[in-house]
């Protein structure tokens, strides 16, 4: 499994929500409470994706070592800062590869990308899924993962003009109906809004009058979180937040 969070708001530095909280991803990394079952750390790479300046493109920093042995990428979440961030700590499945292109986030221009959870039966169970793709797709991957094809499936809808909930929603309940028994917390963001997913797995959401955060797990006081219920999708932006339940698979 892996750990991940994103947010929209004033600006603020990459730091005051990866490092710095008290339960911030660095501490996820190595110290996680609910890995259901998938590992008990996320050492096998990390990510955070940014908006440098107003109507960017989005841009990364993604990395194949533990987020706790980086300090390179703690100087520069202490010295940027943005409006809008998806950040991932990553715990891989057994046989597929870590390496840096397989960390989220994912990204094309302002959409960046995450996947936490597992796909079973991979890659057969979806394998019928993979052939709607255009081939250039599939061989422009950025990993041979679950998460990297998740993402193709959601980009594809996105390209074809699909609302970014429907698109995750789309995609979550196609693969959990190929692929009983699979873990669905899809997250992504445009650095305006986000959409989420919380499918067999946990998802917290803050929303307040100038920004929204979406996580795994709360950063801070869990008091201050609201809990989203199992299948449901999230649709937050600063100053409001809906949760609207997601079809059977």
């Amino acid at each position: 499994m892996c750990r991940h969070l994103a947010y929209v708001g004033p600006p603020v530095t990459l730091s005051s929500l990866v490092i710095e909280p008290a339960h911030g991803l660095l501490v996820q990394s190595y110290a996680p409470s609910d890995m259901r079952g998938g590992g008990t750390v996320n050492a096998d790479g990390f990510g955070a994706g940014w908006y440098p300046g107003p109507g960017s493109d989005a841009v990364r920093y993604r990395s194949a070592s533990p987020i706790w042995t980086d300090g390179s990428f703690a100087a520069v979440a202490a010295a940027t800062r943005s409006t809008g961030l998806l950040a991932a700590v990553r715990s891989a499945t057994i046989g597929m590869p870590v390496t840096a292109p397989a960390a989220a986030p994912f990204a094309e221009g302002r959409w960046l990308f995450s996947h936490n959870g597992v796909v079973r039966g991979w890659p057969g169970s979806v394998a019928a899924a993979a052939r709607e793709l255009p081939v250039t797709d599939l061989l422009t991957l950025d990993a041979p993962t679950d998460a990297a094809l998740l993402w193709a499936l959601v980009r594809d809808r996105l390209r074809r003009g699909a609302d970014p909930g429907a698109a995750l929603g789309e995609v979550v309940v196609a693969v959990a109906a190929a692929a009983p028994g699979s873990r669905l917390n899809l997250l992504l963001t445009d650095g305006t809004g986000i959409w989420a997913t919380a499918w067999d797995h946990a998802l917290s959401v803050r929303a307040a009058d100038a920004a929204a955060l979406v996580a795994s797990e709360p950063l801070d006081d869990p008091e201050t979180w609201t809990k989203v219920p199992d299948r449901h999708l999230v649709v937050a932006h600063p100053g409001h937040c809906r949760t609207i339940p997601l079809p059977a698979a």
